[in-house]
């Protein structure tokens, strides 16, 4: 049975990853710099990241972002997801992302 802990998601393409709750992504005018924000954390993600931090909105499955991202940089999808997987993988791991739940529209 899965565990209901939020920060033990396994990414994969079919994953619809979000932000949790208590953490937001957000620019640092003084710094400017992308940071996520969560409480007594901050991370400043690099600009690659924050790219795909953005696409991170709940809806998307990670496989949409890995098309619209390969699309973009005409890039081999495969090498795209490997490490589109992994940065979100990490990131959850440390409890800055965590799965969408299912919505109602």
């Amino acid at each position: 049975m899965a565990t209901p802990r939020n920060r033990n998601i396994s990414v994969s393409e079919t994953s619809r990853p979000v932000l949790p709750r208590h953490a937001r992504l957000k620019f640092d005018q003084t710094r400017q710099v992308w940071v996520i924000l969560a409480p007594e954390r901050v991370l400043a993600p690099d600009e690659i990241a924050v790219e795909v931090l953005q696409l991170c909105d709940g809806v998307r499955s990670v496989a949409d972002m890995v098309d619209q991202l390969a699309a973009k940089y005409a890039a081999e999808r495969e090498a795209i997801a490997t490490d589109v997987i992994a940065m979100l993988q990490d990131l959850a791991d440390k409890g800055f992302l965590t799965e969408a739940r299912e919505k109602t529209p």
